[in-house]
């Protein structure tokens, strides 16, 4: 009877699109640690792997095929490498590798992207910024994915008068995206330090004076216990240099987190260790979509060497047992295998320093592994 319980119990599906340049190689080492999971705690992953990105259009001639698109609506959790390269740079828009992102972003309705920028103890040294201003540093950015300019209609190239041409974009914000997103943060701060800045550009733009008022708003009927503070976007980008402990979770529109989020992940001194997650919205069952990534791109300068920094993919992994599995142990365990391993002073070319062992994308997972084990 036991056994036949097992097999009606259907296996968590988790979809790998390794896209381009390092993807691969840094997504083979998630696939070790998924598979490690399933052999030593019996966990029930089903991994399924396929093309987005530049390999996909090479192959299919569409960044992301629809039946890609249909496994990846049935999957628990997406984890995607990373998309594109010089050799795309030419294509029509519609072709270049970072739609299958984009469209993957907006049709699965993934309007909360969460980038957390944390400054490793062990490489307090690998940032520009002095030790005192980063050590320790804990920030979560979280970024609105699926609205203003960079969706918003009309858009496009127009010729104009005299043989001129103009581009134009829309940024174009409404309440229910402004609030989704803002629950969001103000859930997160919560469990963290219970503190939100939310950045706009409300003394310029009648968006950001939306923003402000929903923010606003939505604080002061739910979330009265949480601190809020309001930014000038210009002036949070000068904060994150000059004070960046200030923070906590920083909530902002989809054009100022591109911009915020980046630079705060240079706070901590490499691109090569920083996961994201890029979440939905709940459905009744409490089920929600959800695609994670390391922040970094595809580095084609790099790949095929065996130096790329599997850790962000790695980290990224982690998040996804948080968020979208119910893994809060094992997200933790994990995360602390990589901790261990930065500890040994192991580290791939892009973290190396004096005194610390240089190891291979492979190396680094295996060790990763050792020390869950």
């Amino acid at each position: 009877n036991h056994g036949y319980l097992m097999i009606k119990v259907k296996k968590r599906k988790i979809l790998l699109l390794p896209g381009d340049g390092i993807g691969p190689e840094v997504v083979g080492e998630v696939k070790k640690i998924i598979q490690w999971f399933n052999s030593n705690k019996s966990l029930d992953f089903e991994i399924d792997e396929d093309l987005a990105g530049g390999a996909s259009y090479d192959k299919h001639g569409t960044p992301i095929t629809d039946e890609v698109f249909y496994k990846a609506l049935e999957s628990e959790a997406i984890m995607l490498g990373a998309v594109g390269g010089p050799k795309w740079d030419n294509l029509e828009f519609a072709k270049k590798p970072e739609r299958a992102l984009l469209k993957l972003r907006k049709e699965l309705k993934l309007f909360a992207n969460l980038r957390p920028a944390i400054c490793f103890k062990q490489l307090v040294d690998a940032s520009t910024l002095k030790p005192e201003i980063v050590s320790g540093l804990d920030i979560m950015i979280v970024r609105e994915l699926t609205g203003g300019i960079y969706f918003g209609e009309p858009r496009g190239i127009k010729p104009i008068d005299n043989g001129e041409r103009k581009g134009i974009n829309t940024h174009i914000y409404t309440s229910s995206e402004i609030v989704r997103v803002a629950k969001v943060a103000f859930d997160l701060a919560k469990k963290r330090s219970n503190k939100v800045t939310s950045c706009e550009k409300s003394n310029v733009m009648e968006s950001g004076q939306l923003w402000k008022e929903e923010v606003q708003a939505l604080h002061d009927k739910e979330y009265k216990d949480v601190e809020l503070i309001h930014m000038l976007a210009d002036n949070c980008a000068m904060q994150l240099l000059r004070n960046p402990k200030q923070f906590d979770v920083i909530v902002t529109d989809n054009l100022f987190g591109d911009m915020l989020s980046d630079e705060a992940s240079m706070l901590t001194g490499s691109l090569g260790l920083l996961p994201s997650a890029s979440l939905g919205a709940k459905n009744k069952d409490g089920k929600m979509r959800a695609m994670y990534e390391p922040i970094h791109g595809a580095a084609p300068d790099i790949a095929g060497k065996g130096i790329a920094n599997p850790i962000a993919a790695i980290l990224s992994f982690a998040m996804a047992m948080r968020y979208s599995l119910d893994l809060d142990k094992e997200a933790d365990d994990l995360e602390k295998a990589v901790q261990d391993v930065l500890d040994e002073g192991l580290r791939t070319k892009d973290i190396v320093s004096k005194g610390t062992k240089e190891v291979s994308t492979t190396q680094m997972g295996d060790a990763i592994i050792s020390k869950l084990q």
